[in-house]
């Protein structure tokens, strides 16, 4: 029976064994626990600076981007400025090259004029009126200048401007262009001038 006692006296201090282990690790886990808080506690400040960096971070990119957003601005206003300066430059001095090519028609009609009152021979003077003509003509034509044919073609209205109406002399003179009182002309193949015409009925 005492061999009993001392074994069941065995048996109960190697079951409270493990209670005295588990109590340790119990301990343990509360130290470990409380390490934990004491980390959460560090981190926080940590995440509250990098936020911070963060936002100076966001903030800088932002006042270089609005920097760059006014630059853009400015070079854009600039150039704005610009171009309709000269677009109004090009518009007031656009006739420069005609009226310089004109110049010298303008010189030999001058001289034409001189001639006729000291002179009595009307072929001569005809000549020269016909020459000036030509020299302008040609002028004008490199210029991009070309005259329209309307006679005998039928009545077009983006091209012709009817006057009147006459009977027309044969049947397949109907509905086209009998007899161009003012001529019509293209600027590089634009209209810019309108042929007057009399158009047969």
């Amino acid at each position: 029976m005492e061999n009993k006692d001392i074994l069941d006296e065995q048996a109960s201090m190697d079951t409270q064994q493990p209670d005295n282990l588990t109590t340790d690790t119990d301990s343990s886990d509360e130290a470990v626990t409380a390490t934990v808080g004491e980390s959460d506690e560090t981190t926080e400040p940590a995440s509250a600076e990098s936020f911070v960096a963060e936002t100076n971070k966001i903030g800088s990119e932002l006042a270089e981007l609005k920097d760059k957003y006014l630059r853009l601005y400015a070079d854009f206003e600039n150039f704005r400025r610009r171009t309709a300066k000269e677009k109004l430059d090009l518009i007031s001095n656009a006739n420069e090259g005609v009226l310089k090519a004109l110049i010298p028609v303008v010189d030999d009609f001058e001289r034409a004029m001189q001639s006729i009152e000291s002179t009595n021979d009307v072929a001569a003077l005809k000549e020269g009126v016909s020459l000036i003509y030509t020299k302008l003509f040609k002028t004008l034509e490199g210029k991009g200048l070309k005259p329209m044919t309307s006679k005998g073609e039928p009545f077009n209205a983006d091209l012709h401007e009817s006057v009147t109406q006459f009977p027309a002399p044969s049947d397949d003179l109907k509905g086209k262009v009998i007899d161009e009182i003012e001529k019509g002309y293209y600027l590089n193949d634009k209209v810019i001038r309108f042929a007057k015409v009399i158009v047969g009925s």
